[in-house]
């Protein structure tokens, strides 16, 4: 038998308030919507040029060093410093480039992923308004039962409306 306890201090059983009650996984419907593999391609179409410049831009850094611990011994003191000076200059710009790079790649994620949230959320009050519950917890549930469990309907519900 559930219980729901009510604000002012009451305890009556949802059977005798004639409450339908729902219970989504928000873990399973965040993992498993087909809207999060779109909008994860989506992030890796917008940020493939610029990673692929950060890696073009990672071996040239590298390649400098190379040169430096390879040649720097047989150098001239003046070369020697000047190489050593491009190889810290190449570093810092390329921390510069990667902390952009992961800072814009963070702010169009959360966007991404906001937008998910809100598509399940919608199709969650699809679902309940449908089929007349009275209550759906979504996130921050303890335990819920299979009875109450509509994380597959919602799921199912995000799978159709994904392949409109």
């Amino acid at each position: 038998m559930s219980v729901l306890s009510l604000n002012w201090g009451m305890i009556a059983t949802a059977e005798s308030l004639d409450l339908k009650i729902g219970a989504v996984n928000a873990v399973k419907l965040l993992d498993e919507a087909p809207q999060k593999d779109v909008a994860l391609e989506r992030l890796k179409k917008e940020f493939e040029g610029r990673n692929r410049e950060l890696i073009a831009q990672q071996k040239e850094a590298q390649a400098l060093e190379d040169k430096l611990n390879r040649d720097g011994a047989i150098m001239r003191e003046s070369d020697r410093e000047e190489l050593k000076r491009k190889v810290m200059g190449k570093n810092r710009d390329l921390k510069r480039l990667q902390d952009t790079f992961q800072e814009d790649y963070n702010i169009r994620r959360n966007e991404e992923f906001r937008k998910l949230q809100e598509d399940i959320a919608k199709a969650i009050i699809s679902l309940a308004e449908k089929r007349k519950y009275d209550l759906v917890v979504y996130e921050g549930v303890i335990y819920a039962s299979n009875r109450v469990d509509i994380t597959a309907d919602v799921l199912k519900l995000l799978k159709a409306q994904h392949s409109r």
